[in-house]
């Protein structure tokens, strides 16, 4: 999961994105906040302190790469780089962005059996080349020396690693990439253990003088690799969207945090601060969530389509002066009507819904190098008294792995919608806090008739 929130202007915070198990509760997100920023800007000051020269040599640790095609098939860790290739059909793949086009000189360092000899390849810029490694011992590096390339052009570029032996087992493991050369100049890899694209969100400029009680939101994938969860109405308090779990599975997500400061074991969570489960739908699961944040989870299976809208509508309900239920509803493709996913009366609230916001999220790094792409459109909030207000402003912001380690994530307006975008390195790029404003439709969504809550106590 991305860490840290997001502060986009004095009134707003985007809470951390989260995946299905993984939840940060409002009452951190300040404090998480102003951590991840430090940590961000010190995170870009050694980034520029160390920038790249046509005159340095860069290692670009094997931990940063992808196993093609199967994203599995070898072992990846900072402390061990790529370990476990024990499959020749598949390739270790490095991105970088370039700025200067010039000659590029490339090794690889790799640890081999000792006395096993393994002859590589290495394919850039529509160029490959082949060497030979000879193993040195356990715990001596060989240098796999790939001579020189020319990168003709600017923009992201790949580095494909094959094994053209049978015995790729008797490889102990690629510890890095080594370049050097003019091309060199300004060119830009992610060097940390974090493989996962950014998370990137868009906070809307809700009214101010609108008493949310509902905020409606439709939401488009584009793309669909595993481990994405697009999240379209998300609020102080909690959030709801669909996620694609397996290549079989995908979920329909509604969470809402515990009011305390209990951020790992909800066991520790005291009866007056947890979220009370009030209702749920046919076939809903629900449950606990920790680790980060606790509070109550619930998911429908179901396998939503890439390309199909799919509508949401988070509602807020103030009871007892200290209390809200929040409830997730989501209109059933199939059945063609509203469904309720889940409602939860959360303690220390009494008031509506504050900091609506959308995002998209790549919560396993085994894949960040596939894009990911949604649109988000036809947002409304609908007052206390039944007043509907479109939206149309929204600002886009990111999480830390976006400030120095992955630029590949940008928003834009697309087709009358909003649209968030990141990994597949590509070239698309957006300033954090850039204002977007999409067309309004005002068609509201009035045929909205949502079904009662039924008490699953």
């Amino acid at each position: 999961m991305a860490g840290g929130s997001e502060a986009l202007d004095s009134t707003t915070t985007i809470p951390p994105s989260h995946s299905c198990l993984r939840h940060q509760p409002s009452f951190l997100s300040e404090l998480i906040a102003l951590k991840c920023t430090f940590v961000s800007v010190c995170l870009a000051f050694s980034f520029v302190t160390l920038a790249i020269t046509q005159a340095a040599e860069v290692r670009v640790p094997g931990f940063t790469a992808y196993m093609l095609p199967d994203a599995d098939a070898a072992e990846i860790r900072e402390r061990t780089g790529i370990t476990r290739w024990d499959d020749p059909l598949q390739s270790v793949n490095w991105y970088g962005k370039f700025q200067t086009v010039g000659e590029l000189q490339a090794k690889v360092e790799v640890r081999l059996a000792p006395d096993a000899q393994l002859r590589f390849k290495l394919s850039v810029c529509g160029q490959s080349h082949e060497a030979t490694a000879t193993g040195n011992g356990d715990k001596l590096s060989a240098i796999v020396d790939f001579g020189t390339f020319r990168v003709d052009s600017v923009g992201y570029k790949k580095f494909s690693l094959e094994a053209m032996n049978e015995d790729v087992k008797r490889i102990a493991n690629i510890e890095s990439l080594v370049l050097a050369g003019p091309a060199m100049e300004g060119a830009h890899f992610n060097l940390e253990e974090r493989r996962n694209a950014a998370s990137v969100h868009l906070a809307y400029a809700s009214p101010a003088t609108t008493d949310a009680e509902a905020f409606y939101c439709e939401v488009t994938a584009v793309e669909d690799p595993v481990a994405t969860f697009y999240m379209a109405c998300g609020w102080h308090r909690g959030y709801f969207g669909m996620q694609v779990n397996s290549p079989t599975e995908r979920r329909i997500i509604f969470s809402v945090w515990d009011s305390g400061n209990e951020a790992v074991d909800r066991t520790n969570v005291d009866e007056k601060n947890r979220v009370k489960l009030m209702g749920k739908g046919e076939g809903v699961f629900s449950g606990d969530f920790g680790n980060e944040g606790t509070g109550g989870h619930s998911h429908l299976k179901y396998l939503w389509k890439t390309g199909d809208k799919q509508r949401f509508i988070v509602t807020a309900k103030p009871v007892e002066d200290t209390f809200t239920i929040f409830s997730g509803y989501w209109f059933h493709p199939d059945q063609q009507n509203w469904m309720l996913i889940s409602s939860w009366k959360a303690p220390k609230e009494g008031g509506r819904l504050k900091g609506l916001h959308s995002f998209s999220e790549n919560f396993g790094g085994e894949n960040g190098h596939l894009p990911r792409k949604a649109l988000y459109g036809n947002q409304w909030i609908r007052s206390s008294e039944n007043r509907w207000t479109e939206v149309t402003a929204a600002s886009f912001s990111h999480d830390p792995t976006g400030r120095t380690a992955r630029f590949d994530r940008y928003m834009g307006v697309e087709n009358g919608e909003f649209f968030l975008s990141h990994g597949g390195f590509t070239d698309g790029f957006t300033t954090f806090g850039e204002k977007f404003m999409r067309a309004a439709t005002g068609k509201s969504p009035m045929d909205i008739n949502l079904p009662a809550i039924h008490s699953s106590k």
